[in-house]
């Protein structure tokens, strides 16, 4: 299983219309074979910094995700709402707990 944590922080006057594209993402995201869980977040303690929490079975997933219109969309659309660059972070990972085991296995 592969974890991946995207930050991204966000122009203020730009949030609405950025979490507009995160909610086009999010469902066909989490629909793809692959996905196991596709999450996002806003740091409780950053303003407009935000954070997708990903597991996906493996790499050839993965590259299937950031090949699909709607993420490759997403990626050049919100590029004009942020404040920084994309900073992203991948973890291989095995389960430790039996729903996690179970997800590794879907």
């Amino acid at each position: 299983m592969i974890i991946i944590h995207a930050y991204f922080k966000v122009d203020p006057k730009q949030r609405q219309e950025f979490l507009e594209h995160v909610k086009q993402v999010m469902a066909p995201s989490q629909a793809e074979e692959g996905n196991i869980t596709y999450e996002f977040f806003e740091k409780p303690d950053q303003l407009n910094s935000f954070v997708f929490v990903e597991k996906w079975k493996d790499q050839e997933a993965i590259q299937v995700h950031e090949e699909t219109a709607h993420f490759t969309s997403f990626v050049k659309d919100i590029e004009c709402f942020l404040l920084e660059a994309i900073y992203v972070e991948s973890f291989e990972a095995s389960a430790l707990n039996k729903d996690d085991e179970r997800n590794d296995n879907e």
